[in-house]
Parts: C-alpha cells; sequence; structure tokens
C-alpha cells in the first residue's frame, strides 16, 4: 500500500511541491496502520486456515504460531514502508542504507543471541525481528521528524486526514499490484504442498524460492530507483528523460540478473548444500537448477517494470495483468503439469517461469506503447489537483503548475482542450 506514496511524494517532489509529502507520509500511515488491523485476524488463524487448505499439519502448527508472534513486525512495516517512500522519492537513500546496515548487524547478533545460543528456536527469531525492524522504525521517524526536511515535514497535520478517499483508491491499487507479484510464490508452495512426498517438494521449492527471494532483494532496489526517477521527471515534465531512465535500469538490472542466473547455473549441484543435508532434497532442488536460472534472470528486468508502474501511476493496469498472467494462466497451468500429467514441482514452478515471462511481455508492450508527452501532461494535471492549497480550483491548480513549467497561455489551452475532447 506504501507503494501509492511512491507514485504521489515521486512526482510531487518533480513538481516542486514538497510541502505536501508529510501530509501524503501521515496519510499513508493511518491507512496502512488500519490495513494491519484488519490483517492480524490473518496472523492468529494462520495455523487453521493453513490446515483448512490442507497443509501438512505439523508445518501448519508452526507457522502459525511464528505468525503471532510476528504480529508486532507487521505494523513495524505499516511505519516503515511509508518512510521509506518519503526518503527514497527525495533521493535520501544513504541514511536508509547506513541504518538497514545497523539493522542488520543488530538483527544478525540477536539470532546468534536468541537462537543459536539460547536456543529459543522460532520464538528467538521471531523476537529478534520484531526488535531490529522497530530499531529501524525509531531510528528513520527521528531522522525525518528532527529538522532535516524543513520542506517536505511541518510537523502532524489535521489534513492527513482529508481527502483520504483517493488516496486510499490509489493504496488498494498498489496493494493489489504488488500483493498480486508476492502471493504468486507463496500459492506455488501451497500448491507444492499437496504433491506426494510434499516434505521434500516443499523443502527444494523453499530453497529455490528462498534463493529467488536475495536476488528479487537487488533487482527491487531498481524498482525503488526506476519509480522514483519516472515519477520526478514526470512531475517535472520530462518525458525524455523519464524514458532514459527506464533504459537505463533496465539494463543494468538485466546484467546483473544474467550474473545470478549464471551463478545458479554454475552452481546448480552445489548450492542446496548451503541449505540442507538431507540428499534427497539436494537433488530434487538441483534438479530444478535451470527453470530457477530462468526464473532469476526474468527477475533482473521484471521489478524495473513494476517500478515504471509505480513512477506513473499505472498500479491498477498492472494489476489487472497480474490476474491474468499468474492466476488466470500460470497456476491453473501449475496444476495441470504438477497433478494432471504428473510432472510434480518442476511443472508447477515451469508453469510459474511461463506466468512470469507473459506478464512481463505484456508490461514491455504497454511501455513500448506509451506516450511519454501525454504521460506528462497526465501527471501535470494529476499533481496539480492532488496539491493545490484548499480554495483554489483545479483550473488555478493547473494555472499554477503551468507557470512554473514554462508552459504558455496558448499550450495550456490546447492541452486543456484536448483532454475534454479525451474525456468527452
Amino acid at each position: 500500500m506504501a507503494s501509492a506514496l511512491a507514485t504521489l511524494c515521486g512526482q510531487a517532489v518533480g513538481a516542486g511541491q514538497f510541502n505536501m509529502l508529510g501530509v501524503y507520509l501521515q496519510r499513508s500511515w493511518i491507512i496502512t496502520g488500519v490495513a494491519s488491523l484488519l490483517l492480524t485476524p490473518v496472523f492468529v488463524f494462520t495455523s487453521p486456515i493453513l490446515k483448512l487448505l490442507r497443509q501438512d499439519k505439523d508445518i501448519s502448527h508452526l507457522a502459525g504460531k511464528y505468525a503471532i508472534w510476528i504480529i508486532p513486525q507487521m505494523f513495524a512495516y505499516a511505519l516503515n514502508f511509508p518512510m521509506q517512500k518519503f526518503l527514497q522519492s527525495q533521493s535520501k537513500v544513504w541514511f536508509m542504507a547506513i541504518i538497514s546496515m545497523g539493522g542488520l548487524a543488530i538483527h544478525v547478533l540477536l539470532n546468534w543471541i536468541l537462537v543459536i545460543k539460547g536456543g529459543h528456536g522460532l520464538f528467538g527469531a521471531a523476537i529478534a525481528g520484531n526488535i531490529s525492524w522497530w530499531l529501524l522504525v525509531i531510528a528513520q521517524l527521528i531522522y525525518i521528524i528532527s529538522g532535516y526536511f524543513p520542506e517536505a515535514w511541518t510537523g502532524f497535520s489535521c489534513l492527513a486526514f482529508k481527502s483520504l478517499t483517493n488516496f486510499v483508491k490509489l493504496s488498494l491499487a498498489s496493494a493489489v499490484m504488488v500483493c498480486l507479484e508476492l502471493w504468486y510464490f507463496t500459492a506455488v508452495i501451497l500448491m507444492v504442498g499437496g504433491l506426494k512426498n510434499a516434505t521434500v517438494a516443499v523443502d527444494a521449492i523453499s530453497i529455490c524460492l528462498g534463493l529467488q527471494l536475495w536476488t528479487l532483494t537487488v533487482a527491487f532496489g531498481f524498482t525503488s530507483s526506476t519509480s522514483v526517477r519516472v515519477s520526478n521527471e514526470l512531475g517535472a515534465g520530462n518525458p525524455k528523460a523519464a524514458k532514459f531512465s527506464i533504459s537505463v535500469n533496465v539494463l543494468t538490472s538485466a546484467v546483473i540478473g544474467l550474473i545470478f542466473s549464471a551463478t545458479i547455473l554454475a552452481t546448480r549441484k552445489e548450492f542446496p548444500r548451503l541449505f540442507t543435508n538431507e540428499q534427497h532434497v539436494i537433488k530434487e532442488t538441483s534438479n530444478l537448477g535451470y527453470i530457477l536460472s530462468a526464473i532469476i534472470f526474468l527477475n533482473g528486468i521484471q521489478p524495473v517494470l513494476l517500478g515504471v508502474a509505480v513512477g506513473a501511476g499505472w498500479q491498477l493496469q498492472v494489476a489487472l495483468i497480474s490476474i491474468g498472467c499468474y492466476y488466470g494462466f500460470g497456476l491453473p497451468l501449475g496444476a495441470l503439469l504438477g497433478y494432471k500429467f504428473k510432472f510434480g514441482v518442476e511443472g508447477i514452478l515451469s508453469a510459474m517461469l511461463a506466468g512470469s515471462l507473459l506478464q512481463t511481455l505484456f508490461q514491455f508492450l504497454i511501455i513500448v506503447r506509451t506516450s511519454w508527452h501525454k504521460q506528462v501532461i497526465l501527471t501535470s494535471q494529476f499533481v496539480s489537483t492532488s496539491t493545490i492549497p484548499l480554495g483554489i480550483s483545479s483550473n488555478q491548480g493547473l494555472d499554477i503548475w503551468y507557470k512554473s513549467h514554462n508552459v504558455s497561455y496558448n499550450t495550456s489551452q490546447m492541452i486543456r482542450q484536448t483532454q475534454q475532447r479525451s474525456r468527452d
């Protein structure tokens, strides 16, 4: 849901409307906080939900316990992710990097103390995560409210509770878009859990998806980079710069994805040993190496396209594409290959790859066919009507934006006429 903030803050920064960033941040806190409250019962009832989905009873029992223990982390996420978008939109990433490294060091130390030395297992891991996440949140909050952002943060405001409807709509569209991406992998694990000899299959797919997640965290850095650059340039009225930033991010991320993919292929028979000593699991995981390497390469491109969608405000479009490609095509194909044709975990993972590839192709097609000059016009209208002070009409707000970007009166009139014809 915080991805909505990446769109709004990024475009506002490009348009020079810094005064609304703090209000946007507080609105996002309200929305993500309420969402966390609504999601809490899912964590509380994780165990019966998994059993209802016919998952292994022992796994469901442990997962249910762990889900309850990490509820404090969810509320930390509700504060943390909006602050991340607030800082990223202003390219203030070095402080985030430094405190993240500090948080990681504390997290590793707490896990060593509680899990390895203390022998507290999953409970120790949950407590370590709760502490490290909340320390990260507190550090970022102090940084934001301590006067380092005099224009963007002017204190807590009642404006945060106004005009929430449109903000909620964009937040929900953002949540659907991102969740459909991540839940796709979870759905694959649930599907594998229904196979015969599910323990080995789940172990193998978990190792693969764990490695994929490691590489995906690198690629998600390009998601943030792309969304910030695209939203900033669109807000500033620079369509060519927006297109150039997309090209640079896609190329760079794809090269890194290719390196990761080649590494997986080269160590196909060895990397499973980093996670397990069970020979059956090692063999099964090695068999998935070719498919995993292809997925990891695709992950070098897909997050950049996701960043373009966030920067341009296309969350709903991408969500609809994901529904069709992932849930209308990928998962049914996985069930067919895995269960009907007896290809097992290899069939399910291959179908997952096919769904991701189809989604990537559709996103590429949208980007290639987009008129970025028209996108700048749409962004300018969105920003002006989202950030104008109370008492000023939307047309007056547009006039302010046109003047600040040296757009002539005749040009602005032409833009208005074109927009009116489009609406008609």
